[in-house]
């Protein structure tokens, strides 16, 4: 397992990025608009990380970053809603959702991309699993599985 991103949702974006790369010093990486679904990811990593994020690139998703989530439309989060989630790279999507589920852990978006998938922790941060490389081919029972609760 490897450690992608925390993602945060913030109001405004200008504000944010003035905080986080003019003042905390963090550098951009990437920048993704999707102006279809009316949201901008930014993804910033630390100065001392950006060898890490480029030879990351090489291997699959680059990490350690930090995504700022900026949803066009206006929506009030709450305190709690603006820590969005962590992210990690697994080697088999569906075994890592196996083992937890034996474990008691409640998938909540199961994995029926064999892409990505979201578990909770017991105080209700998201955590967020995505396939290392290429999508596993779609199979039961993640296929037909149903969201639980939130994610």
């Amino acid at each position: 397992m490897r450690y992608l991103h925390t993602m945060l949702r913030v109001r405004n974006l200008d504000a944010a990025l003035d905080f986080y790369v003019n003042k905390l010093g963090l550098k951009e990486n990437r920048r993704r608009v999707d102006e279809k679904n009316r949201y901008t990811l930014v993804f910033l990593a630390g100065p001392d990380d950006e060898r890490i994020v480029e030879e990351s690139k090489k291997a699959g998703r680059p990490g350690p970053e930090v995504e700022l989530t900026y949803n066009w439309d206006t929506e009030d989060y709450g305190e709690a809603r603006y820590f969005g989630h962590l992210a990690y790279e697994v080697d088999d999507i569906y075994a890592a959702c196996e083992r937890l589920m034996k474990a008691g852990v409640t998938i909540n978006r199961p994995p029926r991309d064999g892409v990505m998938a979201f578990v909770r922790s017991p105080d209700k941060h998201s955590i967020e699993l995505l396939q290392k490389g290429a999508a596993l081919p779609p199979q039961e029972p993640w296929k037909s599985m149903p969201n639980t609760g939130h994610w």
